[in-house]
């Protein structure tokens, strides 16, 4: 059997590296948001504090006897409502973690700034108006202003989502 000699398959020229760059061509945008970001980290830590307040204490009293506390969840609509507001804007960060985006005509930090708004105008409803049925109060309990500051805190949240946006 006769041996055939060993053929090398021709290669191209190496090209030097700027002949890899065109001009014409801008790089890739890098992308922003997610949750490491100063807006999506602060909205979805204020989200969750959100979420959570409403099983804090928001109103404290005592009746000749030991001091209770009426968590925010027993505050009738308004109470539920702050936990499902937080439950959004946790899911909203999730959603975007997960690739899933809102269509460009309606951004997300402006929902997660309304959702924010919405939050703080029933927490506010909540401290100015004590319900009927918890008059034996000698104030407001941390929980509210838990709330409160969590109910803001999503607002900036989005406030810099939106910066980081632009």
């Amino acid at each position: 059997m006769p041996i055939l000699p060993a053929v090398e398959t021709p290669r191209p020229p190496t090209a030097p590296a700027d002949d890899f760059l065109d001009p014409g061509l801008e790089p890739a945008p890098v992308p922003r948001g997610g949750i490491w970001t100063a807006g999506g980290w602060l909205t979805w830590v204020a989200g969750l504090v959100l979420m959570l307040s409403p099983l804090m204490g928001w109103y404290v009293g005592s009746n000749e006897g030991p001091t209770i506390a009426v968590i925010g969840w027993h505050t009738g609509v308004l109470g539920k409502l702050v936990l499902v507001l937080g439950a959004a804007v946790l899911a909203l960060s999730a959603l975007r973690e997960f690739g899933i985006e809102l269509p460009a005509t309606l951004p997300e930090s402006l929902v997660v700034i309304v959702l924010g708004a919405i939050a703080t105008i029933f927490i506010l409803i909540r401290l100015i108006s004590i319900p009927e049925e918890f008059v034996p109060n000698d104030g407001r309990g941390v929980g509210i202003f838990v709330a409160l500051v969590a109910a803001i805190g999503v607002i900036v949240g989005g406030l810099l989502r939106a910066s980081e946006e632009l």
